[in-house]
């Protein structure tokens, strides 16, 4: 059995350190939690927290940019959880961040749609586990009772 308990953090080399800590803290509402220039290697190293998520934000000069396009081997995006795909979908597109329409996976029901960092890292935007049973189970509606009822509770507000 493995010991492993979980994701501790995605680390992201970006191109422009100020263009992505903004694109990360401002757009999509990490926060700092701490920030270094580490000199000896002309880098920057910000970690970033959203929730559970752990990004770790880095600079390196002379990168090479990641081909997403076409699909490289490694890692192939990074999926957000959210309750309302089509809110955050305009939330972001008041921040001039620009979304693929919205889909469903057809074998697991799943709605989602793609976005992009600001060096083309894919990032995907994936309902709520929970709003989609919630939904399922009549949420939609607007009728708490039903749901309630469904996970053996009641429908007090």
């Amino acid at each position: 059995m493995s010991g492993l308990t979980g994701l501790h953090h995605v680390a992201i080399i970006a191109s422009d350190y100020d263009r992505s800590k903004a694109f990360y803290v401002e757009a999509l509402g990490f926060t700092i939690v701490r920030e270094v220039w580490r000199a000896e290697r002309r880098s920057w190293k910000c970690d970033l927290t959203l929730g559970t998520v752990q990004i770790e934000l880095f600079t390196f000069p002379g990168a090479p940019p990641r081909p997403s396009f076409p699909e490289a081997m490694g890692l192939r995006h990074l999926a957000f959880t959210v309750a309302d795909i089509e809110a955050e979908v305009a939330r972001l597109a008041r921040h001039g961040i620009a979304c693929e329409p919205v889909r469903v996976d057809e074998h697991t029901g799943q709605r989602f749609t793609f976005f992009a960092d600001p060096d083309g890292l894919p990032l995907e935007l994936d309902l709520s586990r929970v709003h989609a049973t919630l939904v399922a189970l009549g949420a939609r509606h607007g009728d708490r009772r039903a749901v309630a009822q469904r996970l053996g509770g009641d429908a007090a507000p």
